[in-house]
């Protein structure tokens, strides 16, 4: 075997692994030891895909739809897309203006991909989905950060109008936010949008756990936007998160026709069309019952108020209560002092390692001191994740 170092490309040289993928790949390595694992780490629902929406997919499959589509969606699929968000949020859109692809994660890619050039600046808030900085890193762009810890992770227009430099060209926005489960109230949301239009920014706006957003707040979509703003706002959904569908890889771009067809040129030179089952399946979800959504939701909510008061009753523990998504963000610093350790990462590692408790470190999403926890789990499991913190307390404390 040839001892040649393999020629690394500097994008590949600067592109990291996914943290989360990384905990993911050691909690399953830990369960094939025969090792208990309460996972809190991964953002993905523990419900099973609604079965019309399988039903869907099998039909696709009795039918035989299993060729190549058009790279952009079937036009059905289309057409689903953008009538769910003109019905919701008022919007105008047309299938034209729509493009279907492999899950949420791409639709940024592709997005980015077709804006940012080498140098230009993105704005991104912090702490932020741990993908962000990484897409920025391979267009060879510069991420902008907006600190929100001192707004206990609220952005505002404020803090983005004082972000921007003159390389800046992008903002991406996340509501509600993987990791801290913020949601931006609509009327900030429109300010946001009006001081980067204002500044000539084009607007990405992720919208994977739109439908998640706990009452009295309701879910809001960049789509409600006046057609002023929406001239510069690209929206990136997803099916996984709202329908359980993480497997199934369908997403979807929707904004100005001349964005949304330089991403549909890039995607036809990556995966082409997103997985023609799939297509027919995410049909289902959008033009059938949405009681499921309901369903999810509410069984996160009962989730969060049994979390958010025990993790505050762990000494050196503080936690907000999420508004939306299905992740919890505790401030553990006080913690990670009682027990001697230097980062939250040591921190997650430790209970993973020693407690058997899969959670994220604030580190991943780019500020230390905090940890995402995950309680798209059942309830028992979650139960038994917050007793092993505990104990886990009480025997490292000082």
């Amino acid at each position: 075997m040839s001892n040649m170092a393999f020629p690394v490309s500097h994008r590949a040289q600067k592109t990291k692994a996914s943290s989360i993928a990384a905990i993911v790949a050691e909690t399953e390595r830990l369960r094939a030891q025969g090792v208990e694992v309460m996972d809190l780490g991964a953002g993905e629902p523990d419900f099973p895909t609604p079965e019309h929406i399988k039903a869907a997919a099998k039909r696709a499959l009795d039918e035989n739809f299993t060729r190549y589509t058009v790279t952009s969606g079937v036009m059905a699929l289309k057409e689903a897309i953008c009538r769910r968000s003109n019905e919701d949020f008022g919007s105008d859109y047309e299938p034209s203006q729509c493009c279907v692809t492999v899950g949420g994660k791409m639709g940024i890619f592709n997005a980015v991909m077709a804006l940012i050039n080498p140098g230009d600046g993105v704005l991104v808030e912090r702490p932020c989905w741990v993908t962000f900085p990484e897409i920025i890193n391979f267009a060879e762009g510069k991420m902008i950060p907006i600190e929100t810890e001192a707004t206990d992770f609220h952005l505002t227009a404020g803090a983005v109008r004082r972000a921007i430099t003159p390389e800046a060209r992008l903002i991406i926005i996340n509501s509600p936010s993987n990791p801290t489960g913020r949601v931006i109230d609509p009327a900030e949301f429109k300010r946001i949008v009006e001081v980067a239009v204002e500044h000539g920014l084009w607007v990405i706006s992720d919208e994977c756990y739109l439908q998640f957003a706990y009452p009295p707040g309701e879910p809001f979509s960049a789509a409600a936007l006046p057609a002023r703003l929406r001239e510069r706002v690209l929206v990136v959904g997803s099916l996984s998160k709202t329908y359980a569908m993480t497997g199934w890889r369908v997403g979807f771009t929707l904004g100005p026709r001349e964005w949304v067809n330089e991403v549909i040129k890039i995607q036809t030179q990556i995966t082409s069309n997103a997985n023609s089952i799939a297509q027919k399946a995410a049909i289902a979800a959008l033009t059938e019952s949405q009681q499921a959504v309901k369903e999810m939701l509410a069984e996160y909510q009962r989730r969060a108020d049994w979390l958010v008061p025990a993790l505050n009753e762990i000494p050196g523990v503080r936690c907000g209560r999420p508004e939306g998504a299905f992740y919890a963000f505790p401030d553990v610093k006080q913690l990670m002092k009682d027990c001697g350790f230097e980062t939250s990462k040591q921190l997650a590692d430790t209970l993973l390692a020693d407690y058997g408790v899969a959670l994220t470190s604030g580190s991943a999403f780019g500020i230390d001191g905090y940890l995402r926890l995950s309680y798209a789990n059942s309830l028992g499991n979650i139960q038994r994740a917050v007793e092993r913190i505990r104990k886990m307390q009480r025997e490292r404390a000082r």
